[in-house]
């Protein structure tokens, strides 16, 4: 190991290798991928290269020819508008309520009250297709909006397929949600039905969602039908639909065959600095897409259960729902990660026999710094992935999940809602090295550019995608001219996908993910990742939460704060500041050290964990916080006054 490489915390066996989806795709495609980066390199660059040979043997490989021959693959590979599958005509809820026999597991529900429901294979289709009927005696057609304001439940799961299975648009979100943040997204699609249940669990009580269904339901005035689950003995109020009076009606499956790229959910963007992005997916690209990410770089088959720890407000729910394309089973849990006790999703994981395990870095660190060891604590027999999402890993934190979940490879991925898939993350057959993602996803032509649009290796660039993915998004909703759509993506490099993520591409293939490049840190002209101080803080057991800035203040002054929540013991002194400017110096470099630490009460994040790096940075720019920030997208909109108090000191003393 050179001095600048990570180490390697997990490396597959030979013959664990061979027994992967991955190395019996690759060699349907006469490629011997072996245990390391370099077969699997040749097998990247093959699925790039040839984008229409790849997918066709995808198609083939998951049995999809029961759908046609596709021919051509790929009518027109411009970005945006790239054209896949022309020909085609399918439906994703056909295919998944195809898998498996009637008596395997589909859906295995856990509450925080310690409730457990399960659905066969036989039953999720029998309710499915009961609620389909429904659906379209209630009036809805192809393309009409069915909306959930739904916790992580099987319901969700049921009334996602029934819309899918009748061409009819799905659009979620968690209950969680205040009744303005879900008229601010779901009101944008004008949906003609809204299911919805009575209320959800979390932190040791439930929460009875009454009124703001209420609120929902006057807010939007296209709703024509209320279907409603009742749950903890709360009755509805009048005038809805009961849930289970329309999923236990009799009726033979009909599934309606669309084409391509038919739109099958809008997902929206954080909605932080705006009106939420209702992105728009098609039915082919996201089955092919899943049956991909989930099949051969996560390894799911009939043999399993996956859990991801999730919400229907977030990609990874819709994602989870999608593995039951794999042949997998799949575990809905609603409730509190951390009630009563840091270690409840271990217990899940160990009481459910779940085999692939996802979560957030966040939950990772809270385990570490709780003292939890997985392996000597659970039955972790039958877990052998472990995965996380939402934000860059520290290699303490990756090193730890292995260690301590008994020599386990921990998969992280870096994606987003706008593909609802990965452009980089693991492979059963390729080793993993701390703080790394280990592979770029196959089919995904993933590079780092610089600002001339040169490809940088073992360097920072923005991370782009040169050649089209068929997930990519079909438009925004209501976005015409899809002027939107190219000014989120296109407008830096005409014709290449730019995400917004600043990444290292190493000489080993991997990628290191530094943070978002809108909110990248550019010191005299140095650009940094914020993920590089976040990692290092992991090291100061007295942070509990962090955020820093890179504030451009004029032509020639630029200010780079750090603003730490502090444990309830711990004191910001300067033994404390001093103590944190050395780790970040030791960690990462001395220029990633910040000019001021401030300790706030706490930091508000996106309802999906994330931080608030450009929209608070903008309120130090001078951003009026009521107009360029929509507090409904903020899981604590109070914690945003400290932030705007302070913005408003610094500018008054930058004028004086």
């Amino acid at each position: 190991m050179s001095e600048n490489e990570n180490p390697v915390v997990w490396r597959p066996s030979p013959e664990a290798a061979r027994r992967t989806a991955m190395a019996r795709f690759a060699a349907t495609a006469g490629i011997d991928v072996g245990t390391g980066i370099v077969g699997y390199r040749k097998l990247w660059r093959w699925s790039v290269s040839d984008l229409p040979g790849f997918w066709a043997a995808v198609w083939s490989h998951y049995g999809l020819e029961r759908y046609g021959t596709p021919e051509p693959v790929l009518a027109d590979d411009k970005m945006p508008g790239a054209r896949w599958f022309p020909g085609i005509r399918l439906n994703i809820a056909d295919y998944i309520l195809s898998r498996g026999e009637p008596g395997d597991l589909a859906v295995s529900a856990v509450t925080e009250t310690g409730e457990r429901t399960t659905l066969t294979r036989a039953q999720l289709r029998d309710q499915v297709t009961g609620l389909a009927r429904s659906l379209r005696e209630l009036g809805v057609r192809p393309g009409d909006r069915v909306v959930g304001y739904l916790p992580n439940v099987p319901e969700a799961v049921v009334a996602f397929l029934a819309a899918a299975s009748i061409g009819a648009v799905w659009s979620s979100v968690g209950q969680d949600y205040s009744a303005q943040a879900v008229i601010d997204r779901i009101g944008q699609l004008e949906p003609t039905v809204l299911i919805t249940a009575t209320g959800y669990h979390y932190g040791g009580r439930g929460h009875s969602r009454r009124e703001e269904i209420e609120l929902i339901r006057s807010g939007i005035p296209s709703l024509r039908h209320t279907i409603v689950v009742v749950r903890d003995g709360q009755e509805p109020a009048d005038g809805h639909l009961d849930w289970q009076d329309l999923v236990r009606r009799e009726a033979e499956p009909e599934y309606e065959m669309v084409e391509f790229d038919h739109p099958l959910w809008v997902l929206f963007s954080s909605g932080t600095t705006g009106l939420p992005k209702g992105i728009v997916h098609g039915h082919g690209g996201i089955l092919l897409e899943q049956l991909k990410f989930l099949g051969l770089h996560t390894d799911l088959g009939p043999r399993d259960r996956f859990f991801w720890y999730t919400s229907p407000s977030w990609v990874m729910w819709n994602i989870q729902a999608c593995a039951l394309a794999t042949g997998a089973g799949i575990v809905c849990y609603d409730g509190s990660p951390t009630h009563p006790g840091p270690e409840r999703l271990w217990e899940i994981v160990a009481d459910q026999g779940v085999t692939v395990f996802g979560s957030s870095p966040g939950f990772l660190e809270a385990s570490r710094k709780a003292g939890i060891r997985p392996s000597d604590d659970f039955d972790l027999s039958a877990l052998r992935i472990l995965s996380s999402s939402g934000s860059p890993i520290a290699p303490i934190t990756h090193e730890w999940a292995t260690s301590a979940t008994g020599g386990l490879p921990l998969f992280s991925i870096s994606g987003g809602t706008d593909v609802a898939s990965a452009f980089c993350g693991g492979s059963p057959t390729v080793e993993i090295r701390s703080g790394e993602i280990p592979v770029r996803c196959l089919g995904v032509a993933m590079d780092a550019w610089d600002e001339q649009g040169r490809s940088v290796h073992n360097g920072l660039g923005e991370l782009v995608v040169t050649r089209p993915m068929p997930s990519m998004p079909v438009h925004f909703w209501n976005d015409e001219t899809q002027e939107r759509y190219r000014d989120a993506y296109f407008s830096i490099y005409p014709g290449v996908w730019r995400h917004g993520d600043w990444i290292t591409i190493t000489h080993q293939d991997s990628v290191v993910v530094h943070g978002r490049s809108d909110s990248t840190l550019n010191r005299n002209g140095v650009r940094m990742g914020s993920a590089d101080i976040y990692h290092a803080l992991e090291a100061v057991p007295e942070i509990a939460d962090a955020l820093v800035l890179g504030v451009e203040e004029g032509a020639d002054r630029y200010w780079m704060p750090l603003f730490v929540v502090l444990t309830p013991q711990a004191q910001l002194d300067e033994r404390l500041r001093a103590r944190i400017a050395d780790e970040i110096k030791r960690s990462a470099s001395p220029r990633h050290v910040p000019d001021e630490i401030i300790a706030v009460p706490g930091l508000p994040h996106t309802r999906t964990g994330k931080r608030l790096e450009v929209p608070i940075k903008r309120l130090f720019q001078g951003a009026d916080a009521a107009r360029h920030i929509q507090t409904a997208a903020i899981d604590d909109p109070e914690l945003l006054e400290p932030f705007i108090r302070l913005a408003k000191e610094r500018r008054a003393r930058n004028q004086a």
